[in-house]
């Protein structure tokens, strides 16, 4: 039987998930690999001036940080952020009804991009990269804007929507590039990277 190549890659190696998305937990999981969970607190505050890709990549490593003197050797710390870039604007985790909506009716009938930046840390080094995928909504209705706000509560998502939920489903009409990186999580560059950063 063949063995999957990441875990043979990652012999001796823990990963370290710093998240507490049941998302990226699941892409783990898929993944195949050995993993465990820890959390710490971060204000996820970033420069004003930073735009796209430098937030999540800011914000990745930022999250990073609060691991600094914790990182065991063999040790793999995998942190990630999430960024709704639309119009020149970042659209965070929406914090009420009201603002989930109006960022839907942002995103109604418009491109926007969306970009995790995945951060590795390790003892002796850190690498960071970031995925952008392009989606476009069709014109969304208030009324079914209010129906998924009120029924799915999307208000640990970036940009106030899961694409793998009822919205995504029926509202979105064409997407360019990683699907899962718009759930969570460029399953593909993680591999990719783990794959790379571990030494034979």
């Amino acid at each position: 039987m063949t063995n999957n190549p990441l875990v043979e890659k990652l012999a001796g190696y823990t990963i370290v998930l710093a998240s507490g998305s049941p998302r990226r937990k699941k892409f783990f999981e898929e993944l195949g690999v050995n993993f465990e969970i820890r959390l710490k607190p971060v204000e996820e505050v970033y420069p004003a001036h930073l735009k796209g890709e430098q937030i999540s990549d800011y914000l990745a490593q930022l999250k990073a940080s609060v691991f600094k003197h914790h990182i065991k050797k063999h040790e793999i710390l995998v942190t990630s952020d999430t960024v709704v870039w639309h119009r020149d604007e970042s659209l965070a985790k929406a914090s009420s009804e009201k603002e989930a909506a109006d960022m839907l009716l942002k995103l109604s009938g418009s491109w926007h991009d969306v970009i995790t930046s995945v951060c590795f840390t390790s003892v002796n080094e850190q690498r960071t990269v970031n995925a952008v995928t392009k989606v476009k909504f069709k014109d969304l209705t208030r009324s079914e804007i209010d129906f998924y706000v009120n029924s799915c509560q999307p208000y640990d998502k970036a940009g106030a929507y899961g694409i793998q939920e009822w919205l995504g489903a029926i509202g979105i009409e064409e997407i360019q590039g990683s699907y899962n990186n718009v759930v969570g999580l460029p399953t593909h560059l993680v591999y990719k990277t783990l794959m790379n950063m571990v030494s034979t």
